[in-house]
């Protein structure tokens, strides 16, 4: 069957099509996204504004047409940090369901971590032993530790490359004492976080995921993402560390033209790498791997998990006259609940 994904990030909007059953790896078949940093529409109240709120009401439509189009069967839709953590994000989540019928399902922080950890442990299998994952988004920072696929320590902290480089480096390129400050701030607020995982053991394999770590493991010699996903791609601490000093001399027109380093994503680089760097000296991580599934593929998976166990879980097209009628929500958005634990 085939099935969409509707990722609301901090960074991007993104609609992923995939074809997939239970039991079988998803195959993306299509995508539909476009940069949209909803944070950057916040007001001083740390409410999303109409301009912003027009933006996003306008990107869903777009995509549940996309997804009709190409005879979309299921959707998921969901949203993290960036409406979860405004001021005004339930009226947000209320008025795109107002005005478009669809029901985006807001994720915890831990959610998020513990959904990242199933498709970091899908990918690389029980002989990987206990697993550390690290996740850097826009908006926040999840880590999960895990012997399972369900993780023993789940936790989120407000540290996205994004949201750092708004409220930190203002200037291009930084000055050395907002690098020094924002270091200082990472480890502050990272601190209470490493703790609870105290107890939980040493991790057999730690990965990485997400654009941020992908990134910071190319310009540090990985391969690009052309060879495919099946390339084992690795971040060294110590290739790390001389790359966040490099990156904080470069402005960030200078970053984009590095390899894996979109325009995007090329200013806020250096508070992802600060970030990357804190937290491999925090976990004593000498190196990880850069693993190619991450929050959307956990929901995916788990998704199928519904469909194998449950046979009375039904699906309905997403035709291009549905849409045109009333943009109505598949019965995976009000299901996506009982897909986290």
């Amino acid at each position: 069957m085939r099935l969409g994904v509707l990722d609301i990030g901090s960074n991007t909007v993104h609609l992923l099509l995939v074809d997939a059953h239970p039991g079988a790896r998803p195959v993306p078949f299509a995508s539909h996204k476009r940069p949209l940093s909803l944070v950057a529409f916040l007001d001083g109240d740390g409410n999303i504004n109409e301009a912003g709120q027009q933006e996003l009401i306008g990107f869903i439509r777009e995509a549940w047409a996309f997804a009709g189009q190409h005879s979309a069967e299921d959707m998921l839709a969901f949203c993290t940090s960036a409406i979860r953590e405004a001021a005004n994000g339930d009226a947000v989540l209320a008025r795109v369901q107002a005005e478009t019928n669809v029901a985006l399902q807001e994720l915890t922080g831990p959610q998020e971590a513990a959904m990242t950890l199933v498709a970091v442990r899908r990918w690389y299998g029980w002989g990987a032993g206990t697993i550390l994952d690290l996740d850097i988004g826009g908006g926040s920072f999840e880590m999960a530790i895990g012997h399972d696929e369900q993780p023993d320590v789940a936790a989120s902290v407000p540290l996205g490359a994004g949201r750092l480089t708004r409220d930190w480096l203002p200037s291009d390129p930084p000055s050395a004492g907002s690098v020094k400050d924002l270091r200082h701030y990472i480890r502050e607020t990272l601190a209470p976080a490493v703790q609870e995982f105290d107890g939980a053991g040493f991790p057999d394999l730690v990965a990485g995921t997400s654009k941020t770590f992908r990134s910071l493991a190319r310009i540090t010699g990985a391969a690009p993402s052309a060879a495919g996903p099946y390339i084992r791609r690795e971040l060294r601490r110590e290739d790390l560390s001389l790359w966040t000093q490099r990156l904080s001399a470069m402005p960030a027109s200078d970053r984009a033209n590095l390899p894996g380093v979109s325009l995007v994503r090329a200013p806020q680089l250096l508070a992802g790498a600060l970030v990357a760097e804190a937290a491999m000296e925090m976990f004593n991580i000498n190196s990880m791997v850069i693993c190619p599934w991450a929050l959307r593929e956990g929901l995916i998976l788990k998704r199928f998990d519904h469909l194998l166990y449950d046979s009375d879980a039904p699906v309905r097209p997403v035709g291009t006259a549905l849409v045109q009628k009333a943009l109505e929500p598949a019965p995976a958005v009000e299901r996506l609940d009982s897909a986290i634990p």
